[in-house]
């Protein structure tokens, strides 16, 4: 173990959380890209770009679930969750380096169906972010102590990789969509594969008797309140993905940019606004927040906050700083789903399998997401009016505040609100 290791020094804390920010950065890439290339370069319908997306859900469905029960038992290549994310980091950096490459690949393997081609590298590519998430975040609890230290190795992944996420935004409106996946291909490959060569993971995790006994037992008693939250959590999701999917429909109709590469510059400023509140507000406002009201009504009171922002999109944006402002405001409730439902769900289940319902915990993303690309998609490309696409979405975000009301607050003092959530 090396000496920063021992004495958990800042840089260890920024060493742990580069592959999380690894993975952050990929789904980044994807979010800020895919639809673009998917629409400008090869001229796919939104309803057919929503079936590309929807390998990300079946991804998760089996990936999340599977790794997290796996990872919890398996020790190989000197770790439990190493192994997961030496695999999992080179194949999300290849597929990356696939995805402007679409058109190549279908016909060096002798396609002509460029939706069979651009699934299949979709698919892989969440398949190897889904193999490596759980463990990038389950590794931090691995080797850091309660308390205090556990809670500033969370802080330093969020902070860290929302910065990184922010930045691929910013790369790619400065230099287009291109230039953001090749970078995004080398920050992939190197914070995924090296930081983890500096690790030493535990052999053996010991959970107290008493412990374990308490957290199995508010698994069993709270199994109700579980499934009120992955419902509330769901709606969130089928808001958040339908404006990230088909975010292009609405600015293409109303926005009236002139070329397709301003249109990917105005995704990608909108989404980097988003993203910046989204990893400014939890450290530096919602602790405070969730400690005075409660993690449960400051999450909802954002998510409320978010849908209004999203329907005055859909009923007044008529500009691209409208709707740069209109996304500052959504970034209060981004920041909340990114952060806050992790916190309240981990006190409702048994700590000793933290990886297992991490992996269910990530039904309630990967579900809705499946709902956005083979529903919500075909709905919203027989649409005239692609203003439907932000109607969607804040209706989706309103339902989820209203389910979010009748979920109980945990009566403890963690404020851990800082550790994110998703695929």
């Amino acid at each position: 173990m090396l000496e920063m290791q021992k004495k958990l020094t800042t840089v260890f804390y920024a060493l742990l959380s580069l592959p999380a920010t690894a993975m952050g950065f990929a789904l980044s890439v994807q979010i800020s890209a895919l639809s673009w290339i998917l629409s400008t370069k090869f001229g796919l319908d939104l309803h057919e770009i929503g079936y590309v997306w929807a390998a990300g859900p079946i991804a998760g469905i089996f990936g999340q679930v599977i790794i997290g029960m796996i990872s919890d038992k398996v020790w190989f290549w000197g770790g439990r969750r190493r192994p997961f994310i030496f695999i999992g980091g080179p194949i999300a950096a290849l597929m990356l380096l696939a995805l402007p490459n679409i058109g190549e690949i279908a016909d060096a393997v002798g396609l002509t169906n460029l939706i069979i081609v651009a699934t299949a590298v979709a698919l892989t590519l969440d398949l190897a972010i889904n193999i490596s998430f759980n463990p990038t975040r389950s590794i931090i609890a691995d080797v850091t102590p309660e308390g205090d230290n556990r809670t500033k190795g969370y802080t330093w992944m969020q902070t860290i990789s929302g910065f990184f996420g922010v930045l691929a935004y910013v790369i790619g409106a400065t230099w287009g969509n291109i230039v953001l996946i090749y970078i995004g291909v080398v920050v992939v490959l190197l914070f995924s594969v090296l930081p983890v060569l500096f690790i030493k993971e535990p052999r053996v995790l010991t959970v107290s008797e008493e412990e374990t006994g308490k957290d199995a037992n508010s698994a069993k008693s709270n199994f109700g309140e579980l499934m009120k939250l992955y419902l509330a959590h769901g709606f969130s999701w089928i808001g958040v993905q339908t404006m990230f999917v088909y975010t292009i429909g609405f600015i293409q109709q109303n926005l009236e940019t002139t070329s397709d590469a301003e249109t990917g510059q105005v995704i990608s400023i909108s989404f980097a606004v988003l993203n910046t509140v989204g990893f400014i507000l939890p450290a530096l406002v919602f602790s405070k927040l969730s400690s005075r009201f409660g993690r449960v009504k400051t999450h909802y009171t954002s998510l409320f906050v978010m849908a209004l922002a999203y329907l005055y999109i859909a009923f007044q944006t008529n500009s691209i700083m409208e709707m740069y402002i209109a996304m500052a405001f959504a970034g209060v409730g981004w920041a909340a789903i990114v952060s806050l439902p992790f916190a309240i769900m981990s006190e409702k289940v048994d700590k000793n399998r933290m990886g297992y319902y991490m992996g269910i915990f990530n039904l309630s993303v990967v579900i809705p997401q499946l709902v956005v690309s083979l529903v919500v998609g075909s709905f919203i490309q027989s649409a005239e009016n692609k203003n439907i696409i932000y109607i969607v979405a804040g209706v989706s975000l309103l339902i989820s505040a209203v389910l979010w009301m009748s979920v109980k607050d945990s009566s403890s003092s963690n404020t851990n609100s800082t550790q994110r959530s998703g695929h």
